[in-house]
């Protein structure tokens, strides 16, 4: 299957999907002078479409000018060279996908068990978590794969800068990946990135015990009123899971919340952070 460029892709074809209704693609599709297969891959987000094509299956559908001005606008976005392109050999699709959902979101709350996440880990220690991976032993795989996580960084630069809330796992601060070394300097960058604005970073201490966000690590991306509804991403050792859903949504954001609540204060958590890299002196 082919990648869609962007979530502005899917979104058009959605949208497009939503306006023909009850009408049989085959029909619209003989009136336009298209193939059937032209108009699935377009609903489909497998290709893109033109400005010309557009305009012309918006007249067929009567569609009005704020919708037309509005998916005019998803179908420039959709055919833009994403920044990520040159990577996207060494990364299965739903990542891919994932990063559009990245570069879009206003506001990104991750729960994490295991490791730093990756909008915050160094190059040695990203390096040793891509290693570390079930399935990826081609060098040059590792290599794109970690110049990728480096470059996903430069989201927290973009200006207005997206809005960041981590919490971690306190297994997260004593996992050694890459070695004491590795994880000392990894904890000086976290404690460091903690004070940057719009972000923040939370330690749950095991004191805590069991809470509802035992099963898995996940991330919510929140985005622009009125651009799209929050989504949640979680990952397994076979790629990436989204969920969409109101209610599923819903459950992940109730159980981000608790976490929030139990966790450390952020002068407590980044305490915490300094006092765990000192002992590994």
């Amino acid at each position: 299957m082919a990648r869609p460029t962007s979530t502005a892709r899917q979104e058009l074809g959605d949208e497009l999907r939503r306006l023909r209704g009850d009408r049989r693609g085959a029909a619209v599709a003989r009136a336009l002078g298209w193939s059937e297969s032209k108009l699935s891959r377009i609903e489909t987000a497998r290709t893109g479409i033109s400005d010309t094509d557009l305009d012309r299956l918006l007249a067929a559908y009567a569609a009005r000018p704020e919708v037309r001005t509005r998916l005019r606008n998803l179908a420039r976005r959709g055919r833009v060279r994403v920044w990520w392109t040159p990577y996207r050999s060494s990364v299965p699709d739903p990542y891919d996908e994932y990063l559009a959902l990245e570069a879009e979101a206003e506001a990104m709350g991750e729960w994490e068990t295991q490791i730093v996440p990756g909008l915050l880990q160094t190059d040695e220690y990203a390096l040793a978590v891509i290693q570390a991976g079930a399935g990826v032993r081609d060098p040059q795989t590792v290599q794109r794969r970690l110049a990728l996580r480096m470059a996903r960084q430069t989201v927290l630069l973009r200006e207005p800068p997206p809005e960041l809330t981590v919490v971690l796992d306190e297994a997260v601060l004593h996992r050694e990946v890459g070695g004491p070394e590795v994880l000392r300097r990894q904890l000086q960058r976290l404690s460091e990135a903690s004070l940057r604005p719009k972000v923040e970073v939370l330690v749950l201490p095991f004191s805590v015990g069991a809470h509802a966000a035992l099963p898995e690590s996940f991330m919510i991306l929140e985005f622009a009123p009125g651009s799209r509804g929050p989504v949640v991403h979680s990952e397994s050792l076979t790629g990436g899971q989204f969920r969409l859903k109101r209610d599923d949504v819903q459950i992940y954001r109730e159980a981000y919340d608790d976490l929030r609540r139990r966790a450390l204060s952020p002068d407590d958590s980044r305490a915490l952070i300094a006092r765990t890299g000192d002992a590994l002196r």
